[in-house]
């Protein structure tokens, strides 16, 4: 039986991800595996693998050949449409549509200068890095329910360092 959790790729976003979306996504669907799984399986983070899907990460030579025994995808494929830089940015509007990503954004608006405050009195004047980050998703539950607990680890950097 299908695992009906899995997440597949939005056909009104695929014009605006690279081809690399499609063939990897397709891939992930045929083979009936979560980004948990295939990060497992390659030594990364599900997150970083998603990222890794919606073309906002670089791969790297490692990723690919990961990706390529994983995914059944054959390697010089996979090689030519990961090569180059990410594109990032170009799939979201703003304000966003996707409620899930709605909510996300409507967490930084409402409660981003609160985070900035209290960033600045723990650290001092700087900001947080969104290249040297890690990120994960987690679930928890409790007696009131189902929880989506979402850690950001970025490097602190100084203003002046930045």
């Amino acid at each position: 039986m299908a695992n009906l959790n899995l997440a597949t790729l939005d056909a009104s976003l695929a014009p605006r991800l690279p081809l690399s979306s499609t063939t990897l996504f397709d891939a992930k669907k045929a083979k009936n595996l979560s980004f948990e799984a295939i990060g497992a399986a390659i030594g990364r983070n599900e997150v970083a693998v998603a990222s890794l899907f919606y073309g906002q990460a670089r791969a790297s030579a490692e990723d690919i050949k990961g990706l390529s025994t994983v995914l059944d995808i054959p390697h010089d494929v996979l090689e030519s449409q990961l090569a180059g830089f990410p594109d990032r940015g170009r799939t979201l509007d703003l304000p966003p549509r996707d409620p899930l990503i709605y909510r996300l954004f409507e967490v930084v608006q409402n409660y981003g200068y609160a985070y900035k405050a209290v960033l600045n009195e723990k650290f001092g004047d700087g900001i947080m890095s969104a290249i040297n980050f890690s990120t994960k998703v987690e679930r928890d539950v409790d007696d009131k329910g189902e929880w989506a607990v979402i850690t950001l680890r970025g490097k602190w950097l100084p203003h002046g360092r930045f």
